[in-house]
């Protein structure tokens, strides 16, 4: 009964400070409304929590930035970084130098713009996929050490925002490099994902971006590497992890060819996720005092008296 109210009050904790701090907006509600349905409604969906908490803490985070941008701590990069890319990437035209986002807005085509857009929209639903993938099949350590160094990636990013703020190729291209803070999202070339299925699906996500200028490092374009790599690392059967690099090769070529990235972006968003994955795998989980937390983590999120898949399949997943 304890912890069925400490729990309640964090909720409300959080409402409370996201309503002050930030304003509500309905995917608060259902975040809440999300939490609070799988804490009370059974133990396996108090397990499910455990092993979801991660994206949890991951979109509050991000949420949270809107308190203080990123843009009040450091210059905002508009010239300097469009000017690296016409260098390092640029294209010869008729027209002059184009970089690989403006040659793309002039030269697409309805099946990239398909497969784009498919791709995209993985960009989350696919790691938290995976995690649910893992945590049904019972491999829960592996769960454990995905989501956790998930949510590690994305704090590395968040860091690297506030670094270097950076503003997206679409943002130059239709603003200049003048900044004008508060600017909404933009969906850029994705838009025409949106014409051709008839639904405002992307235009109704880049609505609430909370900042356009955070794009480098490309997180976009770190989450299914991640989930690639560990798809590789526990061993899941290869049709899997094919498909999980596909999809990440898809948001890598998306991120550019919607607009919304730059080549530097995505090649900063892979430095990113390798280094967080470095940084978990081979150094935190190395430690012994993380190995313990990560294992008795993993110990809540199986069922009382059922033998870990984990252990059961091999000794040398524990540090594999």
């Amino acid at each position: 009964m304890k912890v069925k109210i400490v729990f309640a009050a964090l909720i409300a904790v959080y409402m409370v400070a996201t309503a002050v701090f930030v304003g509500l907006r309905p995917d608060h509600w259902m975040l809440a409304a999300l939490m609070a349905a799988l804490f009370f409604g059974s133990s396996m969906t108090r397990r499910l929590l455990l092993a979801l908490l991660p994206f949890a803490i991951f979109a509050m985070s991000y949420d949270w930035m809107r308190v203080y941008p990123n843009y009040l701590v450091n210059d905002i990069d508009t010239e300097p970084l469009f000017r690296a890319e016409q260098r390092l990437f640029g294209i010869s035209t008729a027209d002059g130098v184009l970089i690989p986002s403006q040659w793309f807005a002039l030269h697409h085509s309805t099946p990239a713009d398909i497969f784009a857009g498919i791709s995209y929209l993985m960009w989350v639903p696919g790691p938290i996929a995976f995690a649910l993938w893992l945590f049904f099949r019972g491999q829960w350590r592996w769960c454990t050490r995905f989501t956790w160094t998930f949510l590690l990636v994305n704090l590395i990013g968040f860091a690297g925002y506030y670094v270097h703020p950076a503003a997206p190729p679409w943002y130059v291209l239709q603003y200049g490099y003048t900044p004008i803070l508060d600017t909404p999202g933009n969906v850029g070339g994705l838009i025409r994902f949106d014409q051709l299925v008839g639904l405002p699906v992307f235009q109704g996500i880049y609505a609430k971006n909370s900042n356009v200028f955070a794009a480098m490092p490309s997180l976009h374009s770190a989450y299914m590497l991640i989930t690639t790599i560990y798809a590789v690392k526990s061993r899941q059967p290869w049709p899997l992890s094919a498909v999980c690099a596909l999809l990440c090769a898809g948001i890598w070529f998306t991120a550019v060819y919607s607009g919304h990235h730059y080549l530097l972006d995505v090649l900063a968003g892979i430095a990113t996720a390798v280094a967080g994955v470095a940084l978990s795998e081979y150094v935190l989980q190395r430690l012994p005092s993380v190995r313990r937390v990560v294992g008795a983590y993993s110990q809540l999120l199986r069922p009382a008296a059922t033998s870990d898949k984990d252990a059961a399949s091999g000794r040398n997943i524990r540090q594999s």
